[in-house]
């Protein structure tokens, strides 16, 4: 039958899981999978696996416990195996990468910032700050201006908005990277200029936090970032 794997930790992690299920209706219970210093968390696989908020939730509720007593490597939702042997296999096989990232995320968790401004103040501070694009429009709303001037200005407005962020979200960045031990930055979508996972310590958070809120606070109210966390370290795996 296949299985269901939430994570891998060490085999020395006590993996207390009394009062907590798996994903699948009914839940299914959870077991361990051993392979050398290694084990894996599975469960049976439900026939039909879908991401609804209850899987969602089962799935969450197991890294967090496992997290509470140790360093784990969880896996996003939905990675499933043929069998307990498959499982077995594949710790078998990447041993060393599997030790060696269990050592690179002990006493880490995650935090996920994205990053935004108000388009209307963005615009009105390029309108301020640059004379080219103070002219263009000027001439526009005159109503003088030639016909290809609305395109002209908005070329130079998104390339001033671009320039712009990618200078922000450098400096967050570089605000931010002295309190974590690992960064990886994902492409931004929406109005976001920046999106990044960090990998912090237990004994930075606080101090990691409190630097973010200061930022936050600098930026003032034209800006919006959002931080979550501490979570498993799934972009770390």
């Amino acid at each position: 039958m296949a299985v269901y794997v939430y994570s891998i930790t060490a085999s020395t992690h006590p993996r207390r899981l009394d009062g907590v299920d798996g994903v699948g209706d009914p839940p299914a219970s959870l077991r361990t999978v051993k392979a050398g210093e290694l084990s894996a968390i599975v469960s049976d696989a439900p026939e039909e696996l879908r991401a609804k908020r209850r899987d969602l939730a089962a799935h969450q509720a197991v890294q967090e416990r496992l997290m509470a007593d140790g360093t784990v490597l969880p896996l996003q939702f939905g990675f499933t195996a043929d069998d307990d042997d498959a499982v077995r296999g594949v710790l078998e096989e990447r041993a060393e990468e599997f030790t060696e990232r269990l050592r690179a995320l002990a006493d880490c968790v995650e935090y996920h910032l994205k990053a935004a401004q108000d388009e209307d103040a963005l615009l009105r501070q390029i309108l301020a700050e640059s004379d080219e694009a103070r002219g263009l429009n000027e001439q526009i709303t005159s109503g003088r201006g030639a016909p290809d001037l609305p395109l002209a200005l908005g070329e130079l407005v998104a390339q001033e908005v671009q320039a712009r962020q990618d200078r922000l979200a450098a400096s967050l960045l570089d605000a931010l990277r002295g309190l974590a031990r690992e960064d990886v930055v994902s492409q931004p979508t929406g109005n976001d200029f920046l999106n990044v996972s960090f990998l912090v310590e237990h004994d930075q958070e606080e101090s990691f936090r409190t630097a973010e809120k200061e930022l936050a606070d600098k930026l003032g109210g034209d800006f919006d970032l959002r931080l979550r966390g501490p979570l498993p370290a799934y972009s770390f795996v």
